[in-house]
């Protein structure tokens, strides 16, 4: 296979491709797709950047919403404790000494 040399060599090249009806074809389909077709190449690549943007950001919620849920349940056990360290509350008939 002779490998062109110089850009006349391309040119040549290029010229033969664009005169065949099969290349000529295929060179507007390409053109039509990578550029204004409705599902073009610049479409797709930030489309995808999106679904990997929103992929990140599910992670990222869904690692939120464990520690929320593990939070809550540590609240529900320790709810009395919390309550009587952070508000000072009791029971009745109990006395209640803060030591400082």
């Amino acid at each position: 296979m002779n490998i062109p040399k110089t850009v006349s060599d391309l040119s040549v090249i290029a010229r033969r491709l664009i005169l065949n009806k099969y290349g000529l074809v295929f060179f507007i389909f390409l053109i039509w797709m990578l550029f204004f077709d409705s599902r073009n190449m610049i479409v797709q690549v930030k489309l995808s950047k999106k679904i990997d943007n929103l992929k990140k950001e599910k992670k990222e919620y869904a690692s939120k919403y464990k520690k929320i849920i593990k939070e809550k349940h540590d609240l529900n056990e320790n709810l009395e404790k919390f309550a009587r360290e952070k508000y000072f509350m009791h029971k009745e008939n109990e006395v209640v000494y803060i030591i400082e």
